[in-house]
């Protein structure tokens, strides 16, 4: 019997945006035509990643909020994260958190580089936990690309966020002293010593996520921010251990993944987001155009042995060069070439990926084994059980919301 002061949260075994059978009273009620067909599709089977089994291969895709102050979490967050839980995603993946105040993308962006912002994160990941949501973290290091303005600020403070504002221009830190763009502020060149603060960094945060409950946790290495720019010739002008050749440029990347791996419990599974490709053309000055998806398939080999267990595949962000090919799902190619050239490691389709049959699709045809999903959840919070609808399938409801499901036919109860 249920506790009288939780009898609000989910009792059920397995949660909204699970896939079941209906009840003869459900379909009575017109909330099915009749038993749903076996087996349920794909986007709605369960799946297993070491120790953590997801009811559905539905993500919410890491989604910056800039609502943040000092790196803590508020109730935004509280119910921007627990709505998805409550609304049958099967995996929340918060935002990108820095592992330090200066690897923030903007002073209003979260954070996990002190104790203090556990037990807000604690109690976000209980609601989640509450709902049958797995849910992680993505850590984060903004290198080059730090210190910059949230995106509705912009108009009035500019693009990068002065001391005035909250920022710190004097510690935008990179491998190499190559700003981004012309307006945008030149990093310092990190020490070796510095390298070595910062992966320290990253691993106390994973002890940090671990301690507030996470499930996973994905580090961020795409869309130009630091393990990206340590990965591209683009932003990575070094030539010590950290620079020059394919193994130097990785190493920042797996020397922090071996070192988070040993505080991330072995039953708990371990992501990393890449950009597979800089899309940026090849030059005198970088005769391969940058990082390409040849390295990023190299890169994912070695991170398996390193104990990655799936690779989130994103692309760009490493320069205002960059020509991205636009077009519905037109990332998921690169989610496909990890699965059939990578045995063993698992991957993440993401980017334009907007309706319930293109994200099914996806899984049913072995193209990647999880779907991310993020601006069509901001427009459509139901996705995730409107998906199930739309895809023959019968999934768990939230009690609250239960008498909204949509019915197949008209009736009185």
């Amino acid at each position: 019997m249920a506790d009288s002061s939780d009898f609000y949260q989910e009792q059920r075994g397995t949660g909204p945006g699970t896939a079941v059978q209906p009840t003869v009273s459900e379909i009575k009620q017109g909330f099915a035509a009749g038993p749903a067909a076996e087996p349920a599709p794909k986007l709605f089977q369960p799946l297993t990643i070491r120790g953590l089994t997801l009811k559905n291969r539905l993500a919410m895709s890491p989604m910056c909020m800039y609502s943040s102050h000092d790196g803590f979490a508020t109730d935004f967050h509280l119910v921007h994260a627990g709505q998805y839980a409550l609304r049958g995603v099967g995996l929340v993946v918060m935002e990108a958190s820095g592992v330090a105040p200066e690897g923030r993308i903007t002073p209003n962006c979260l954070g996990i580089w002190k104790d203090e912002h556990i037990p807000k994160l604690q109690q976000i990941v209980d609601f989640a936990h509450t709902n049958k949501a797995a849910i992680g973290i993505q850590l984060a290091h903004a290198g080059r690309k730090s210190s910059t303005t949230a995106p509705w600020l912009m108009k009035v403070q500019g693009v990068n966020a002065d001391e005035a504002h909250g920022g710190w221009p004097d510690d935008v830190v990179g491998p190499s002293p190559v700003r981004f763009s012309e307006g945008s502020w030149t990093p310092k060149e990190l020490s070796i010593d510095q390298i070595q603060r910062i992966q320290a960094q990253f691993v106390a945060a994973a002890e940090r996520a671990l301690r507030a409950g996470f499930d996973l946790i994905e580090l961020h290495g795409a869309h130009g921010y630091l393990i990206h720019e340590f990965l591209s010739p683009i932003s990575n002008t070094r030539t010590d251990q950290y620079g020059g050749s394919f193994d130097n440029r990785i190493r920042f990347l797996i020397e922090t993944v071996r070192a988070v791996r040993k505080v991330w419990p072995e039953e708990k599974p371990l992501f990393v987001r890449l950009s597979m490709t800089d899309w940026v053309s090849p030059s005198d000055e970088i005769p391969t155009g940058g990082w390409t998806e040849e390295e990023s398939i190299a890169l994912s080999k070695a991170l398996l042995d390193a104990g990655v267990d799936l690779i989130d595949c994103s692309t760009s962000g490493s320069s205002p060069k960059q020509q991205i090919p636009l077009s519905p799902g037109y990332q998921v190619p690169f989610a496909t070439a990890v699965k059939q050239e990578v045995p063993g490691m698992l991957s993440g389709a993401v980017g334009l990926i907007s309706n319930a049959q293109q994200a099914n699709a996806i899984v049913e045809k072995n193209e990647a084994d999880l779907v991310f999903v993020g601006r069509v959840l901001l427009r459509e919070p139901n996705f995730a059980l409107d998906a199930a609808n739309q895809l023959g399938a019968f999934s768990q409801y939230p009690h609250q919301y239960e008498r909204g499901r949509k019915k197949t036919k008209l009736t009185f109860v």
